[in-house]
This record gives C-alpha cells, structure tokens and sequence, in this order.
C-alpha cells in the first residue's frame, strides 16, 4: 500500500480480507497526530467486540465453517475475521458490501453478567473513548475511505440513560459535525429511555439492544442485575411505536432503522424452542430484523469460565431455523425439534421437515403454490418467485430447467414432481 503526503492511499491487495496488515499500517499513519495512545485504544477495543455479530450473511445457506480437526466453528465469522481488530468486510441490509468499523465507547462496565468480558472486577485493560474525541477519530477513518460504515456499542457506566447519551453524542457529532452519512449501527444500552431511542433512530440506520436470553427466567441465570422486560424488551418495543405513530421523514435518510437483537445459545441452558419461540414473537411483533445468536463459550475469571462451550453447529441450526419462521412460512409447530425441544445438530432443519413430509408425498412443481415451493430443500425467495413466474411461460419438465431458475436441484430432486414424474433418474445429467 502506498501512502501519499497528503494521507490518500493505493491498497495493492485486492482481497480486502487478506490486506488487514495494510490497513493497520495505514491507520497508523492516519492516526500519528492522535498519538499512539488513540491508536491503542481503537485497537484494543474493536478486537474486544470479536463476540458480537454483526452483517447480513444468510447461514440457511452457507455450511458452518470447520476447523482443521472437522470441529464446526460459528457461522458468523471466519478465523481471519476473529482476529482482526478494525476494519472488516461486513454485508449492510439493503445487501451492500462494506468495510465496517466495529468497536466499543468504552469497555468499562458496571454490571456483573456472568458470561461477559466487561463484567465489573474482572480483571483485564480497558479503554474509553470521549465521543468527541471518538467521532474525531473515525471520522478521518471515513474521510480516508478506510471505513464506510461503523457498529458502535459501550459497556454501561453511570447507568443506561448516561451511557446512552454519549453513544447518541458520538453518532450525532459524526453525523453533523463530520457529515458522515455512512452506515451507523448504534446500541440501546439497558435501562435508555424512550427518548434516546428515538433519537438513535434518527441518526442510525440500525438499532439494536441484546436480549441475551429468551426470558425473564433464563436471564437471571446470566445477567442478575439486568431486567428482561422493561430494561431489554421495552426498548425494542418503543423502536416499533415510533415506527408506527412517527412520519419515517423523521428518521436517517428519512426512514426508520431496522432493529436486531442477540441471544448467547446455551448460556442458560435455555432449549432452541425457547429460543425461537421468542424470536418469532419479536419478528411478528416488533417487527425485529433479525435475531443474531451466539454459541455460548466461557471466558477466563467469569463465574462461568469452567462452564462447557456450547457446539457452534447449534448456532448454525438457530440461524437457519429463524429464516425459515421468517422468510419462509415455517412454523414452530413444523420444526424438527427433539424431546429436549432442541433441533437436530446432524440435518439442518428445513431437510428434515422434508425428509419427514415430503419423501412420500413430493410436490408438484408446475402447481404448487409459493408457501408449498418454499417448503422444498434447495429452494429459496428468489428461486420460488422464479418459478412462478417461468412456469406461466411454459410448463418445467426437467431438472436442468430448474437449476437455470437457481434451484438447488441436488437438494430439491427428492421432494418435487415435474409434470406428475419425479425426476430422480434425471440426476446423472448433472
């Protein structure tokens, strides 16, 4: 990478993913003025927020990813990217590819969860940011074209409302005095009050606060001074009233952001039903997003740290259950869940509802409707629509017609008729 006098830059690498070296390089060269101890800080608190997920990746599609040993590792990030402090690729929701900026304001913390990193009297290096001096930093970060967009959040000091106020200060500093009109994921610390979310929603394009369990029971096992409803739910529920009782004029870019939450899976010991029993209560209700889940895993001086770490394949099966209940019509009722109400680790859930409807009873392709195409192994949104719309051309006899539409035809072909005929001896063409 080549650094000009005037702090443009050429990056020579054309994975971004592979340049981390150049960009810190860079960064430090951004940053010089600021001195080290700014560059320290920004280091040490982004690679502290390696736990929390963050982008649009669609693991209903993608294969958990594995270790050299064959142990599945979580979904959400790659070995590189858990590495990585700063910048990192990240895709938004409207599916843009971004480098994004995912930090703290500050890692000092008051609470005690038991499963967190910033508990209070744990004992690690911690850094705060002041926001103006944050929104300073990152907003020659952005002028640069090093960062497009940031994922901000703080471990909470002096209360929600206090800490609150400064992650509204540091985004509204960005936005106003810096003009950065990029991509802000802003936090909603526990214990905010309404007005801060509305103002959060004008000034973010996402919100989001963490659950962290899927009830007031299972919290308590993880974060006793935290309050399930009126510290973590309330909030995700007032960010759906202003959306309904506000003119979207009123927020960034004159729409309202889209909210998002987190649960730690295995924590509480909580099953996957209850897990995605909330979950679908929060898309049908507050209209969330999306519910990140993150495989619980224990961390050193924590009460517990000897706790065993939960299966990362279980976070790849909560992922792809969640899509199906809402993008594809699925039910709890239809999920394969087991007498302990968690989903089988071996077969991800949409093949084994399959497996269990449709071996005997295929669909037909040329008739069904989008609720029943949406239920076949290998077809998604997209592919259902374009079947719908290819078959009122002419009616689909073989399987290579399907794989044209973007069927996965490998996973579909024993579950589908074409033209009253199952087409599993057309297989061999491909």
């Amino acid at each position: 990478m080549l650094v000009a006098d005037d702090g443009s830059y050429t990056m020579l690498a054309a994975d971004l993913q592979s340049a981390a070296i150049f960009r810190l390089a860079y960064l430090e060269h951004v940053f010089y003025n600021n001195g080290m101890d700014a560059i320290s800080r920004l280091k040490l608190l982004s690679s502290q927020m390696s736990f929390e997920p963050d982008g649009e990746r669609n693991p209903a599609a993608v294969p958990a990813a594995t270790t050299q040993n064959g142990a599945a590792q979580p979904v959400c990030f790659t070995p590189k990217e858990r590495d990585q402090a700063f910048v990192h690729p990240a895709q938004m929701p409207n599916g843009q590819q971004i480098m994004l900026l995912k930090t703290l304001l500050s890692s000092a913390c008051e609470r005690d969860c038991f499963y967190c990193p910033f508990r209070a009297g744990r004992d690690f290096r911690r850094a705060t940011f002041k926001p103006d001096e944050f929104a300073s930093l990152f907003g020659k970060l952005a002028q640069s074209g090093a960062a497009e967009g940031i994922f901000l959040s703080s471990g909470l000091a002096n209360g929600g409302v206090i800490t609150q106020d400064k992650l509204i200060d540091a985004a509204e500093i960005l936005r106003k005095k810096h003009g950065f009109r990029g991509y802000i994921h802003l936090k909603i610390m526990p214990g905010a009050e309404k007005e801060q979310v509305f103002r959060a929603m004008q000034l973010a394009d996402r919100i989001s606060i963490n659950l962290e369990s899927p009830n007031t029971e299972r919290l308590s096992r993880l974060a006793p001074h935290k309050v399930f409803m009126e510290e973590l739910l309330r909030p995700l529920r007032w960010a759906e009233e202003i959306r309904r009782s506000q003119p979207a004029h009123l927020g960034w870019k004159g729409r309202w952001p889209s909210t998002v939450t987190q649960f730690v899976a295995g924590g509480a010991d909580e099953s996957d039903l209850e897990l995605l029993t909330t979950t679908q209560w929060l898309h049908k209700n507050v209209r969330l997003k999306r519910a990140y889940f993150s495989a619980f895993h224990p961390i050193p001086d924590t009460p517990l740290e000897n706790k065993a770490a939960v299966d990362p394949l279980r976070e790849h099966r909560l992922y792809q259950a969640s899509f199906l209940l809402r993008d594809y019509g699925f039910d709890l009722e239809d999920l394969p869940f087991a007498n302990n109400e968690n989903l089988p680790l071996q077969t991800d859930p949409k093949l084994a509802w399959a497996q269990m409807n449709l071996s005997e009873t295929p669909i037909e392709i040329n008739r069904a409707e989008k609720r029943d195409l949406l239920r076949i192994p290998g077809i998604g949104p997209k592919s259902a629509d374009a079947i719908l719309y290819a078959r009122r051309q002419n009616k689909l006899y073989d399987l290579s017609a399907l794989k044209k539409l973007g069927v996965i035809v490998e996973r579909a072909a024993p579950y589908v008729l074409l033209n009253g005929r199952r087409p599993a001896s057309q297989l061999s063409l491909f």
